[in-house]
């Protein structure tokens, strides 16, 4: 390999940090051809993922690295969220994930690339494409082994928990997960309540949060958070809650008494 070119692949490997992707669109258009792409590989400085997508040549890349190439490279809304994004954040307590699974949510326009759904990153992707939520409200940056990727904050996190809920995710579960969270900032929960496009999502986080007795619930402007009409039932055969309309789990009607 010329002098020329190892300067340029030097330039490239400080360009971004260890432990992230490498897009071949993204390399074409910061002006690293396809051709010495191909030289790259050859000389073993890069090592290809599947088609458009390669690594540093022995570099041990997790999902966080495909999820920093796509929100740094590709501009995707694609990011973790749910409960992994209050695992990221330190959140979830003592609600361990148990499965090997990892929650992504992206735009409903978004696809994952071949090369993310097929490259073994040593877990599964549980991949959402939604658009309940604004794309532009409700994230953080974290820190993750040198890079920085976006997350779901706790607000938005806990209301992608219910957007999965009951089908993907117990309500229980959302419930002592809203327990938790008793610092969230209630003007950003406003933002997201009013922004949010599901009926089903809205009610259910006023009702946790409602039942938590959380201060920050106090400050909310309920009349300004669209709520539907006509009653909504959750689940079947469960007990009906006269406030927020809706029919929930007999368990989580009554969580408190049977915790006390």
């Amino acid at each position: 390999m010329s002098t020329n070119n190892k300067s340029k692949i030097n330039q490239l490997l400080s360009l971004l940090p260890a432990g992230v992707v490498f897009q071949t669109k993204w390399l074409v258009e910061k002006g690293y051809s396809l051709d010495l792409q191909k030289r790259y590989r050859n000389s073993k400085w890069l090592t290809s993922i599947g088609i458009g997508a390669m690594i540093r040549a022995n570099d041990e890349v997790k999902y966080e690295g495909a999820i920093y190439a796509l929100q740094k490279q590709s501009g995707m809304n694609v990011h973790p969220g749910g409960r992994t994004a209050l695992s990221l954040l330190g959140r979830t307590h003592y609600l361990e994930i148990l499965e090997n699974i990892k929650t992504v949510f992206g735009h409903s326009k978004e696809k994952l690339p071949t090369w993310f759904k097929e490259y073994n990153w040593g877990t599964k992707i549980d991949f959402h494409a939604t658009e309940f939520l604004p794309i532009n409200e409700g994230f953080t940056e974290i820190e993750v082994k040198g890079f920085s990727i976006k997350v779901s904050n706790p607000a938005r996190a806990l209301m992608e928990c219910l957007y999965l809920a009951p089908k993907f995710q117990e309500l229980i579960e959302c419930y002592e997960l809203i327990e938790g969270l008793n610092d969230l900032n209630p003007s950003q929960v406003q933002l997201l309540l009013e922004k949010c496009k599901s009926v089903k999502v809205k009610r259910l986080f006023l009702y946790m949060a409602d039942k938590a007795g959380h201060e920050w619930f106090t400050h909310l402007k309920l009349e300004s958070i669209d709520l539907g009409t006509g009653k909504r039932s959750i689940v079947k055969n469960g007990v009906y809650d006269s406030k927020y309309m809706i029919t929930l789990p007999k368990e989580l009607k009554e969580y408190d008494k049977a915790n006390l």
